[in-house]
């Protein structure tokens, strides 16, 4: 008898943030299959004898090749079992879950996708940043940042069609990405944010300008998971920063002991 693969979304960071499906996929799973950023407070949730099998990528350093974890995932199916595949945020935002769906869909695998909280909303948010607002931001939009200097982004079109610009593993590349953005029409001194490990208790953010973004990272010493946030919802934060002092997560804990 065939098993069932769950693409699931582990959340920003915050193990607080996962879904209540997301969660009961794990308590339920006989094998799962996790990313770097997942919180070892989920994996603490799976059953004592699930197997819990580590895929998780850094940059220049991959604990198995894609194409591997979709054979292992389809190999473990094979196998009966319940598998969850637990990746950080949500599994179609810049996750690789349409690679892996497609590959299960081939396999005629039985599959579903449980959505997570992407950290390209959660973070800004844990940091007091809006990625909209009436008065400021009508719209958004998530890229990638590891193709800032190849191709893949058309930064031509993407520089002003939208308010509020969220890149996502672009540490590398936060340079390439606003010389990028300013070429094609984006103002230099527009409000600009780096988000460290947002909604963790290791969450830092440093403010700036967009032709700062480069100089911030290294100036503080920013090592991943960062994002970047450029436009002017980011100069809200001096208003809307719930969480200067502390964590969003420890925020949310003291929240719930006083409930």
């Amino acid at each position: 008898m065939i098993g069932t693969v769950s693409l699931v979304g582990a959340g920003p960071g915050d193990p607080g943030l996962i879904t209540v499906r997301g969660l009961t996929a794990i308590r339920s799973a006989d094998a799962i299959v996790y990313d770097r950023l997942v919180s070892p407070e989920l994996l603490s949730e799976a059953r004592p004898d699930a197997r819990l099998i580590y895929a998780g990528k850094a940059c220049g350093s991959h604990a198995m090749p894609q194409a591997e974890i979709n054979a292992l995932l389809v190999e473990l199916a094979g196998q009966g079992l319940r598998v969850v595949r637990l990746k950080g945020g949500d599994p179609f935002v810049f996750g690789r879950g349409a690679e892996e769906a497609l590959c299960l869909a081939e396999a005629g695998v039985p599959y579903e996708v449980v959505p997570g909280v992407s950290s390209a909303i959660a973070a800004p948010a844990a940091a007091g940043i809006p990625v909209t607002c009436r008065q400021v931001a009508t719209s958004f939009a998530v890229v990638t940042g590891h193709t800032a200097s190849g191709e893949g982004v058309d930064w031509s079109r993407l520089a002003t069609a939208v308010d509020t610009l969220v890149v996502l593993m672009g540490l590398g590349q936060l340079d390439a990405v606003a010389a990028a953005l300013i070429a094609n029409g984006r103002a230099p001194e527009t409000p600009a944010a780096l988000i460290r490990a947002g909604t963790t208790t290791a969450q830092q953010t440093v403010t700036g300008r967009l032709d700062q973004l480069g100089e911030l990272a290294r100036t503080h010493r920013l090592e991943p998971p960062v994002l970047a946030v450029v436009g002017n919802v980011v100069a809200l934060r001096e208003r809307l920063g719930w969480a200067d002092e502390a964590s969003a997560a420890a925020v949310a804990a003291e929240i719930a002991a006083l409930a």
